[in-house]
């Protein structure tokens, strides 16, 4: 499948939404291994660890393809990629 460069923003700002939402319920809940979470705090904070995961990955590999559709580096594709959705963040 081939992604646009608009599709790949959108893909860093979910991924960065939800790694922000495992930071608040770090914060909120405390290390994973510092103290023992109640069920339903350890359920929440591993679903959104999961999502964080898959977005994180779906976007590597979007990356990826682009980079490799376009020719160009993956590191450059990635660079432009989180500058254009912090701008749009902004």
């Amino acid at each position: 499948m081939s992604y646009t460069f608009e599709e790949l923003v959108a893909k860093q700002r979910a991924a960065g939404a939800a790694h922000t939402q495992v930071q608040e319920l770090r914060a909120a809940y405390g290390p994973p291994a510092g103290r023992q979470m109640t069920g339903a705090e350890s359920g929440t904070y591993e679903t959104a660890l999961r999502a964080w995961r898959d977005l994180e990955r779906d976007l590597q590999t979007a990356v990826n393809e682009y980079a490799r559709d376009t020719g160009r580096s993956r590191a450059e594709i990635e660079t432009e990629v989180r500058r254009a959705a912090a701008e749009e963040e902004e």
